[in-house]
């Protein structure tokens, strides 16, 4: 795993898109911090945070989109699949690769706060817990890119749909708000997330027989719980939905200053799940 840690890492440097991901969040950051913070005298560096997690939108993309669809459009892949190495390990080497081109700005990040505090009132504890959060969101997003780079083996596909999915997630507050919240509208989003986890399942091992049994269970289950309580699937949608605001976790902090340790634990178990996930896109293709 360090083998490939490593290998992974430089490359970022050689290519120079570890430098200009980590040049253009400090500099984004640091326009904010200078107008905020500087000019504006706000006390709070976590509020100039929350203004950079557009540059995640744009930058994220760019860090995962090689990450394995690269290796899969060169055939490179081939010899990570034959690897002595286990196929956990060479995932997790190249998403610690990720993750410590994500730490670098956020590092530098610590530095703020002491300037603020420097000039006057400052909140050092909120702003550390807030550079901890962002950085936490950085590795979530990291990972949904990572196994959406597993999945293709064009870099451009793989780009677009990571920047599209982590946009959507940006906008999921709003998107929530559009949705009905009526037990039939309840029912109808339940049964499509029935059929996407059967969908999966197919696409994971072949077999139609359990991806159909999976999905008429799923379906008899949901149509019993609406036809004893139907109210149970009033405002379903945006109740379950709206966890995957992802970005609430952390303006909570800059907003509120309260830390949501159920949104911490959410956070690093979307990045095990992906993790997971990108896991078993590679093993079936090993096996395929």
């Amino acid at each position: 795993m360090l083998a490939v840690y490593k290998r992974e890492l430089r490359s970022y440097f050689q290519s120079m898109v570890g430098c200009v991901f980590v040049a253009f969040l400090i500099a984004f950051t640091g326009i904010y911090f200078m107008a905020y913070n500087l000019l504006s005298g706000y006390p709070y560096f976590s509020y100039t945070l929350s203004g950079s997690i557009i540059v995640f939108l744009v930058g994220i993309p760019l860090l995962t989109m090689r990450s394995f669809s690269e290796e899969r459009r060169n055939r490179t892949d081939q010899l990570l699949l034959t690897a002595p190495v286990g196929l956990e390990k060479i995932v997790m080497g190249k998403y610690l690769a990720m993750v410590t081109v994500i730490a670098i700005p956020n590092v530098i990040f610590c530095v703020f706060p002491l300037i603020i505090k420097a000039q006057g009132t400052a909140y050092p504890l909120v702003d550390y817990i807030s550079i901890g959060l962002f950085f936490l969101l950085g590795c979530v997003y990291a990972a949904v890119g990572m196994f959406i780079s597993a999945l293709t083996e064009s870099q451009i596909i793989a780009y677009i749909g990571t920047f599209g999915i982590l946009l959507v997630l940006y906008l999921w507050d709003g998107i929530l708000s559009m949705l009905p919240s009526s037990d039939v509208s309840g029912l109808m989003g339940v049964l499509i997330v029935v059929t996407v986890i059967a969908f999966y399942i197919w696409r994971m091992t072949d077999n139609a027989v359990l991806s159909g049994v999976v999905e008429a269970a799923g379906v008899i289950a949901a149509l019993i719980v609406y036809f004893v309580k139907s109210s149970l699937y009033e405002n379903l949608l945006t109740n379950l939905l709206g966890r995957l605001a992802l970005a609430d976790v952390f303006t909570d902090v800059t907003s509120n200053s309260i830390v949501d340790l159920s949104g911490v634990a959410l956070y690093l178990s979307i990045i095990a799940v992906f993790v997971f996930l990108t896991v078993q896109a590679i093993q079936k293709r090993r096996w395929s």
